[in-house]
């Protein structure tokens, strides 16, 4: 007989492949159940684009029906109340005409071709279906002075038009992430009539506007009887960010507005309607405790009478303190007696529900990340990812197992292998325990030596662990065969508040306590090379590693690579988020610049002498590009070994297919320089623990 044909092993994960994956983005149930819907971006890097369109999934099996094709960026899919017609997001060219901002448009779920219901020129950001199928609530960035549609349509299009690119503004808070906030504007709801056309500016005439800051639809609801909204705002008379926001509902009905909730002491927000109509639920944060306070899942009482309501409200695990962090997209169960939410907890995302009058909430998805839900009368529908597959769509009925509703990447990943990925936790700063993860080549032969490479999340209010990731994944990191570490250190969100807020006022140094604590351990393994340890990481990971630079002895680590990072703490007072880092730092550099100092990384640069590979955009306004040029300029002033990767048009992300295919290339190039394996080198020896230095001021 012949020999059996010897396997043929299958490549590793890389950056090429990655690209290849559909990314699948939110979901929406359908009112009966039996089906859903949800969006599906693929990616041409050729041609160095993507395109989004919506598809149709059921719920009782089935394969899934490609629902839209004309579009390139059709999103925020939501099925209307009776469940004939799904309204969604986009710009199109249509019937002779180019859309110059987003759109709402209307498809059946039967199919046919999507209809441009609006036409408001300042572009739609987020929607919300109203009861009565007719009317959506959307909203807006308007001029607040202008009355009417028609004067909006016509600002856009003067503005849109003219010659000057300079930004004017008198106020505090004015860019965000990696735009300019729309200069004179504000954001309002708005309702269109999906029949007319007609839209009305709800907030028209008054001083009332949504957050500037939050594009999301989680900052409103709509009342199940139609009559009223519910909004999050800033009551503060100057915009800032990360200022406590307050609860005001409008009753349609000659447009009054009610303010619900308003305390200096706590932020309010993702304001949720139970199905009566006399419960409201909602995210609520002590913040007047500790800005770094968690958000709490909270419920208010509702009168009956429209022009009345009980100021009642309570947190609903007050006696029984839960110390997680509840996030901002609530969904009450269809009978009002539960409330469904994620939140992080070490190193993962369930999906809880919390029965009201129960303790404690309850994990209906233990696993993985939870990116996304909704929740019917029997049917909840999930999108998650693990750390071994990107997102995917299951639908869980009571009494059954969950039925995945779509295979869109198994193909792509049946092509490739996977390295095993292990968690465990080592004692680090303050004799407390540290989650860590671990993941591992394919292949991986423990009775070798391999490199080792730390990816430290950002944040730092976030957190590594089971999610698949697309623009830091793991297993591309590892594919060359080196081990991936990452590290939950102090600060890190899912581990409750006193673990959160322990770096306020010292960051840097409970950290790297912590990524020190995990190196010494991977060098008692008998597979790590502790000649062949690297650091990486990006934004708060990336001013990790800039700070380990000045703080750890050389050697200790062959390379770093900071992305995003900050470096100098007082430069840093351009980003976005200039409010709140004091706050961070718990000083003013103007009052107490050596607290800051004692902060920052560009105070131990005498220290730098590590090689470093920089990454910066010119598009992030969170942590502006001349923190990374300074860190790249100080190491080529210093002679110490770095390189620079800046890019014009991306953010604190690198989002574009060809750019992210290089940051990729360099990274892996940039480790495989400085982690290169002699021939015939001796076994490394295992290093003692190395001394960490005291911060610098």
């Amino acid at each position: 007989m012949p020999a059996k044909a010897k396997a043929i092993a299958k490549p590793a994960l890389d950056a090429a492949t990655l690209w290849q994956c559909s990314r699948i983005g939110s979901a929406a149930l359908a009112p009966d159940g039996a089906r859903a819907v949800c969006s599906v971006t693929r990616y041409d890097v050729a041609k160095n684009s993507g395109s989004t369109a919506l598809w149709l999934l059921s719920t009782l099996g089935g394969a899934p029906r490609q629902l839209t094709r004309c579009g390139s960026k059709d999103g925020q899919a939501a099925w209307s109340p009776q469940g004939d017609r799904i309204a969604f997001v986009a710009r199109r060219e249509q019937e002779g005409r180019k859309d110059t901002s987003a759109q709402l448009y209307l498809i059946s779920p039967d199919g046919g071709e999507a209809t441009r219901v609006s036409d408001f020129a300042p572009g739609v950001l987020n929607f919300k279906w109203m009861p009565d199928g007719r009317h959506i609530v959307f909203a807006g960035w308007v001029w607040p002075r202008l009355k009417g549609v028609a004067a909006q349509n016509k600002q856009h299009k003067a503005w849109s038009e003219r010659k000057e690119t300079g930004y004017v503004t008198s106020q505090a808070l004015y860019r965000y992430w990696d735009d300019n906030l729309p200069q004179d504007r504000v954001q309002h709801l708005l309702l269109l009539d999906t029949a007319t056309g007609r839209i009305t500016d709800l907030f028209e005439g008054t001083p009332h506007e949504l957050e500037r800051a939050n594009e999301s639809a989680s900052a409103y609801d709509v009342h199940p009887g139609g009559g009223r909204i519910v909004f999050a705002h800033d009551p503060a008379p100057v915009q800032r960010l990360g200022q406590p926001a307050a609860l005001m509902q409008l009753t349609l009905r000659g447009r009054r507005f009610e303010a619900l909730l308003a305390d200096q002491a706590w932020d309010f927000g993702a304001p949720r309607y139970s199905p009566d109509g006399r419960q409201l639920a909602f995210v609520a944060a002590h913040v007047g405790r500790a800005h770094t306070a968690l958000g709490q899942l909270a419920v208010m009482q509702l009168d009956a009478d429209v022009g009345r309501r009980s100021r009642a409200w309570q947190v609903v695990d007050a006696h029984a303190p839960w110390d997680l962090h509840v996030d901002s997209h609530l969904r009450w169960s269809a009978d009002g007696r539960a409330i469904y939410f994620t939140a992080a907890q070490r190193g993962r995302t369930p999906l809880w529900r919390h029965e009201l009058g129960v303790a404690a909430p309850v994990a209906v998805h233990p696993g993985g990340t939870v990116l996304g839900f909704d929740v019917g009368s029997e049917c909840l529908l999930l999108t998650a990812d693990t750390a071994r597959h990107p997102a995917q769509v299951h639908a869980l009925r009571e009494g059954q197992a969950p039925r995945r509703l779509e295979h869109f990447n198994d193909a792509v990943l049946q092509r490739v292998a996977l390295g095993e990925v292990k968690e465990f936790s080592v004692t680090g700063a303050l004799g407390e325990p540290v989650q860590v993860w671990l993941t591992f080549p394919p292949g991986f032969n423990p009775k070798r030596r391999h490199a080792v490479t730390h990816v430290i999340h950002g944040g730092p209010f976030a957190a590594a662990g089971d999610t698949f990731g697309w623009r830091w994944n793991p297993h591309v990191f590892a594919a060359p065969g080196q081990v991936i570490v990452q590290v939950n250190f102090h600060g890190s969100s899912g581990f409750g508040w006193a673990f959160r807020h322990s770096l306020i006022g010292r960051q840097g140094e409970l950290e790297l306590q912590d990524i020190e604590a995990t190196t010494d351990w991977l060098l008692q393994q008998p597979w790590a090379d502790a000649q062949r340890v690297c650091a990486t990481g990006g934004s708060y990971g990336g001013f990790l590693v800039a700070w380990m630079n000045g703080h750890v002895p050389k050697g200790r680590y062959q390379a770093y690579v900071c992305h995003a990072g900050v470096f100098d703490r007082t430069a840093t007072f351009s980003a976005d988020s200039y409010p709140v880092r004091p706050k961070d730092l718990a000083a003013n550099y103007w009052d107490d610049m050596p607290r800051v100092l004692a902060q920052s990384p560009h105070a131990s640069a005498a220290h730098m002498d590590t090689p470093t590979l920089v990454i910066h955009g010119a598009k992030d306004f969170r942590v502006p590009d001349c923190n990374g040029l300074a860190y790249y300029n100080t190491l080529k002033a210093r002679g110490v070994d770095a390189r620079l990767l800046w890019f014009p048009d991306e953010n604190h992300w690198v989002l574009k297919p060809r750019n992210s295919l290089l940051w990729y290339a360099e990274f892996l190039a940039w480790l495989a320089r400085h982690t290169a394996a002699p021939r015939g080198r001796a076994r490394s020896a295992r290093r003692p623990a190395a001394q960490v230095s005291t911060p610098k001021g």
